[in-house]
């Protein structure tokens, strides 16, 4: 009796959120998005090909959904393409292509974009090479500079974007990760936390001044169980890992980050109470997958790369993810990371739904829209 009490609930509860689903489409008539690679849908390809060589627009990234590469960066669909197909929008173009079809949203998420200005970076030699220039204050920039053609300039701005959802991140991963390169300690990685979690705040208010309603600021995610970076920062002390294999100083860093944020982004309701401003945890997701790969039907060895050749992860900086000869898995969906450094479209496809139902966001997309 109590299990069919429990089919019953879960059948109940499909329907109610299937019934939320149908009703949400309507509601944001437009996305506009401000990131870096996880959410990227081109940018990055467009910026980078004419100055380094590129990788992410060559098979077999797209495999999994669109068939070819698209400049996404996974085997599929990215966050945001999930959230745009919840309220009835196209996939977001992105910013550089210039589509002639921007009215329902643009996005100008670069892969490699960081929070922090990149002079910064190569001012204090914390990066051997020139970085794009990418950078939040960029793409708010860009932002910027369409909203003429996105708003009629007669009517007031809360009038033009409100029934609009800007996404503010994912920001920090690549700022931590150009320092953590550089060979800094912990405490050295630490202690930019603030200046990013600032530089992050600064732009919310930025896009709120510019007549945003909705915005959601997702964290980081735990990036100390990447391929990436558990090839680059392998160690031979033990300590320096957790009981699944992740670096412990690197997930230290992206928790201490998580929880600024979360503080900084109530400071800000306080601020702006006319504002919908929604934290999104990118970190538990992934954490919980990695934690219960069974229960995900993923693979047991949950920090390997679906797409890569060589090393205790699949990883290899000389021979990566849509190089010539380098193979990905056959089936994406039994892995978490992608090509080291992203996720599969089936971790991107939990992500996007935790964030728009819960329990990955505070508040849920889908109530906040409710207020």
């Amino acid at each position: 009796m109590e299990l069919t009490l429990v089919f019953s609930f879960i059948f109940l509860l499909q329907d109610f959120l299937s019934g939320v689903s149908s009703a949400s489409p309507r509601y944001f008539t437009s996305m506009f998005t401000l990131g870096d690679s996880y959410i990227d849908t081109g940018n990055f390809v467009i910026m980078a090909t004419p100055v380094i060589p590129v990788w992410i627009d060559k098979p077999p990234y797209g495999m999994t959904f669109f068939g070819h590469p698209t400049g996404r960066p996974s085997d599929g669909r990215v966050i945001i393409d999930f959230i745009a197909e919840e309220f009835g929008l196209p996939f977001l173009p992105a910013s550089l292509s210039n589509s002639s079809n921007i009215s329902q949203g643009v996005n100008f998420a670069v892969g490699g974009a960081t929070a922090v200005e990149v002079g910064f970076f190569e001012r204090n030699d914390l990066v051997p090479f020139k970085l794009l220039n990418n950078s939040l204050d960029v793409q708010l920039g860009w932002f910027e500079k369409l909203r003429p053609s996105l708003c009629n300039t007669t009517e007031g701005s809360g009038g033009c974007f409100g029934k609009s959802l800007f996404l503010v991140g994912e920001f920090g991963v690549n700022d931590y990760n150009f320092i953590w390169m550089a060979n800094k300690t912990e405490d050295e990685v630490r202690s930019y936390v603030p200046k990013v979690v600032k530089t992050i705040a600064l732009a919310v208010e930025r896009l709120i001044n510019d007549g945003a309603a909705y915005i959601v600021v997702p964290g980081n995610p735990p990036i100390g169980c990447s391929p990436t970076i558990l090839t680059l920062r392998r160690s031979a002390n033990a300590m320096d890992y957790d009981r699944i294999g992740c670096l412990r100083a690197v997930n230290s860093v992206a928790r201490y980050h998580n929880t600024l944020l979360r503080v900084t982004v109530g400071g800000l309701r306080g601020r702006y109470p006319h504002a919908r401003i929604i934290f999104a945890d990118f970190y538990n997701p992934i954490r919980r997958i990695i934690e219960n790969p069974n229960s995900f039907g993923v693979v047991s060895d949950v920090l390997k790369a679906c797409c890569g050749t060589g090393g205790a992860y699949n990883w290899n900086g000389s021979a990566v993810c849509g190089m010539p000869g380098v193979v990905a898995c056959r089936n994406p969906a039994a892995y978490v990371s992608w090509d080291g450094v992203h996720y599969t479209e089936a971790i991107n496809r939990y992500v996007a739904k935790g964030w728009l139902y819960g329990p990955y966001a505070d508040p849920p997309i889908l109530s906040a829209m409710q207020h």
